[in-house]
């Protein structure tokens, strides 16, 4: 798995600016589990997407400022995150799992079936 996302200046409206949310991909022998951080993302402005090879994580930040109050010091100046990566051939993309829990996106992400380690018999004569 590759991390696909680039500094590159915005070239159109759906590819504004954006944070990159911090992850970390864990391997093991059945595949790869992913976490990303997104605080401030709601469930329902989260989007995953798998597209052939390629993993998108996008995410609308949806902080509010208390009623009567005016924020004097803002260190996200943007409201949403996006994160690109291709994932290897050896991952089945058709059996991810995806878990939101408190800001953290948990997806699993099993090796497909050519990929997983096989035993092989040995016969006695």
């Amino acid at each position: 798995m590759t991390d696909k996302t680039t500094t590159k200046p915005a070239e159109s409206p759906s590819e504004e600016a954006a944070l990159f949310p911090p992850v970390d991909v864990i391997e093991d022998a059945n595949g790869i589990t992913l976490y990303a951080d997104l605080p401030g993302v709601p469930k329902d402005r989260l989007h995953v997407h798998v597209e052939a090879e390629s993993l998108t994580i996008e995410g609308e930040v949806q902080l509010s400022t208390p009623t009567g109050m005016d924020s004097t010091h803002a260190e996200v100046g943007l409201p949403r995150y996006r994160r690109q990566f291709t994932l290897s051939k050896e991952l089945d993309t058709e059996k991810v799992v995806a878990e939101f829990d408190k800001g953290v996106l948990k997806l699993s992400i099993p090796k497909a079936a050519h990929a997983q380690p096989k035993k092989i018999q040995i016969r006695v004569d």
